[in-house]
């Protein structure tokens, strides 16, 4: 029998880069930065940093600080015979327990004792995928029953309060007041 401290969504394990890298090495611990990012990562900044966007406009709004990632998505890969771990596909902060996918725009993940993000949208999966791993890319973006895309590639944040997260911390959701809109790419 389980209580509700197990039940509770966590993080899995954390990862950062300062280079611009497809993959993320796992760490022990990252620091978010409120407004910023994720401390030496090489995405944090308060405008874009993802190279196609600086490309386009390098003074909008950085909304995606912190990519986060539901480690449920590798249980799902691996019965299609891929076998992706935590920081391969670029994340930030591996989660488990909670359906990043669900939840609404502006909703509040609080992570461990301090930290907190806010959620901007859907990351949108690029060919780089299947550069990491041939065939990935259609097992993370395709088309659900009634023919609608499916991003499955995690969620962007921008962080709220800064702190340190590490792998075993729990999260905490708080979802926004009044009208809720879905997570669109950002």
């Amino acid at each position: 029998m389980s209580n509700d401290q197990e039940d509770q969504p966590l993080v899995v394990d954390v990862s950062r880069d300062p280079a611009h890298h497809f993959s993320k090495p796992v760490v022990d611990e990252v620091v978010l930065v409120e407004g910023w990012g994720i401390e030496g990562d090489a995405h944090a900044g308060t405008t874009v940093q993802h190279r196609s966007r600086v490309a386009r406009d390098p003074s909008q709004p950085n909304l995606r600080q912190v990519h986060l990632l539901h480690a449920e998505l590798f249980d799902e890969l691996a019965a299609a015979g891929y076998e992706v771990a935590p920081g391969q596909m670029g994340e930030n902060v591996t989660t488990r327990g909670i359906d990043l996918l669900e939840l609404p725009e502006n909703t509040l993940l609080h992570l461990g004792a301090e930290a907190c993000v806010r959620l901007t949208g859907l990351r949108n999966p690029c060919q780089q995928i299947n550069a990491f791993e041939p065939g990935l890319l259609r097992q993370v973006l395709g088309r659900d029953d009634d023919g609608a895309v499916e991003r499955k590639g995690g969620v962007m944040a921008v962080v709220v309060t800064g702190g340190a997260v590490r792998r075993g911390d729990r999260i905490r959701v708080e979802l926004p007041t009044g009208e809720r809109s879905p997570l669109i790419p950002v």
